[in-house]
């Protein structure tokens, strides 16, 4: 898998956990703990692009 593609694909999946985010967001009942873990991932995500821009 080349460089770019791999950033697309998190990409992909930081969009993803977005959508997830803001879905438990809005369901009644839902746990910050869900919504803090999604964060959490969603941020190691933005990091890791982040850190391959750099590189490439």
């Amino acid at each position: 898998m080349s460089l770019s593609s791999h950033v697309e694909e998190l990409k992909r999946k930081h969009q993803d956990l977005s959508t997830k985010v803001e879905e438990e967001q809005r369901a009644p009942g839902s746990s910050d703990l869900v919504i803090a873990e999604l964060k959490k991932q969603k941020l190691r995500l933005k990091e890791e692009i982040e850190r391959l821009a750099v590189e490439a």
